[in-house]
C-alpha cells in the first residue's frame, strides 16, 4: 500500500513538472501549477493569487483519465485564458455587496441621504461586477476565444493544425461523456460546436492571390494551406 501511494505521488509530481514545461517561456516565472486539494473540484481551475502570480489547479484524479494530447490542449486553454487576461480577479464583489446592503439598511434607519446614496452606489457597482462574472454568454465567448488561442499555442509546441483541432475536439467529447452536470455538459457541447466551425473555416481558407501559379519551391504559407486541406 505504501509503495502504491509513493508511486502515485511520484506520478502526480511528474505530471505537474511536465505541464510546467508546456508553459510559454514568458509565463514560466509567475504561473504555478498545483494539484487541487478541494473536495470534488473542477477538472482545471485558474485563479489570480496576486498582481504577478497566477495558479492553475488540476484535479489529477480526473486528469489521468484523459489522453496526453487531450490534457495538453485543455492545459493550453488555461494558458490562453491567462494571456487573454480573462481569469477571475480577487473576489471582492460579494464582500462589497454585503457592506453596501448593510450600509443602506443602516442609513435608512438614521436617514442620512448622502451615505445612503454611497451605499447604494457600492451595491450597484459590486452587483454589476458579479453579473459580469456570471454572464453565461460572455463566459462562453471568452472560452471559445481561449480554445482558438490554445490551437495556436499547440502549433508553437510542434502540433500540426489538424492534430491540435483533433486533440481538443476529442477532449471535449470525453468530457461530455464523463460530465454528469447537465449545465456544464452543455458548455462543453457549445465549445465543441464552435471548434468544429473554426476547423471548417480553416479548411476553407484559400491560398493568396497568385498562389496557384506553378512554383519550383512551395512557400511556407502554401505548405500550411495544403496541410489544412487534409484536416
Amino acid at each position: 500500500m505504501t509503495s502504491y501511494t509513493t508511486s502515485s505521488a511520484r506520478a502526480e509530481m511528474n505530471e505537474l513538472r511536465r505541464l510546467k514545461t508546456l508553459l510559454p517561456p514568458e509565463l514560466q516565472s509567475w504561473v504555478m501549477i498545483e494539484a487541487s486539494t478541494e473536495v470534488n473540484p473542477p477538472l482545471v481551475r485558474t485563479e489570480e493569487l496576486g498582481k504577478d502570480e497566477v495558479e492553475i489547479q488540476i484535479d489529477l484524479a480526473k486528469w489521468e483519465n484523459l489522453a496526453i494530447d487531450q490534457r495538453n490542449l485543455l492545459f493550453w486553454h488555461e494558458v490562453a485564458r491567462i494571456q487573454n487576461d480573462t481569469i477571475p480577479k480577487e473576489g471582492w464583489e460579494m464582500a462589497a455587496l454585503a457592506i453596501g446592503l448593510g450600509g443602506a439598511v443602516g442609513e435608512l434607519w438614521v436617514q442620512d441621504g448622502l451615505l445612503l446614496l454611497l451605499a447604494l452606489a457600492l451595491c450597484g457597482i459590486s452587483g454589476y461586477r458579479l453579473w459580469q462574472k456570471n454572464n453565461g454568454e460572455k463566459n462562453l465567448k471568452e472560452a471559445i476565444e481561449a480554445d482558438e488561442k490554445a490551437i495556436q499555442i499547440a502549433t508553437r509546441f510542434g502540433y500540426t493544425l489538424k492534430n491540435a483541432y483533433q486533440s481538443l475536439g476529442s477532449a471535449f467529447k470525453t468530457l461530455i461523456e464523463q460530465t454528469p452536470n447537465r449545465s456544464q455538459r452543455k458548455k462543453y457541447e457549445e465549445r465543441l460546436q464552435a471548434l468544429r466551425r473554426s476547423a471548417a473555416k480553416a479548411k476553407q481558407q484559400k491560398t493568396p492571390e497568385g498562389g496557384n501559379q506553378p512554383l519550383k519551391t512551395p512557400s511556407v504559407r502554401s505548405r500550411s494551406s495544403a496541410r489544412m486541406k487534409n484536416i
